[in-house]
């Protein structure tokens, strides 16, 4: 049984967001991205704790595509560390699943 999953990355402007997904559905890493934002992140980095105003997208696509999804976003992410995190999906409608699997490979 295949296995699916959302992965999530944030993005400076919405304009990187686009880029990434427009990706990632145009190879078929991904059935579908939705964008929002601006979003607040309030994060600590590099021994500081910034406040900054991001895009989030969510990338709905299968489990065994994660290794690539993650490779894509690091080669078209500006962040030196973006955040690449991916949860289960553990319900679905039997049509939307199909949709997945038959949309991304």
């Amino acid at each position: 049984m295949k296995s699916y999953i959302q992965i999530s990355t944030t993005t400076e402007t919405k304009e990187q967001a686009q880029t990434i997904a427009q990706h990632l559905v145009d190879t078929k890493l991904a059935a579908c991205v939705q964008i929002t934002g601006p979003t607040t992140s309030i994060y600590r980095w590099k021994g500081k704790v910034e406040n900054a105003q991001e895009w989030l997208c969510l990338i709905k696509t299968r489990d065994d595509l994660f290794k690539k999804v993650e490779a894509a976003i690091k080669k078209l992410h500006p962040y030196e560390t973006p955040e690449i995190i991916a949860m289960p999906i553990v319900k679905g409608s039997k049509e939307y699943m199909k949709w997945i699997d038959e949309e991304s490979h």
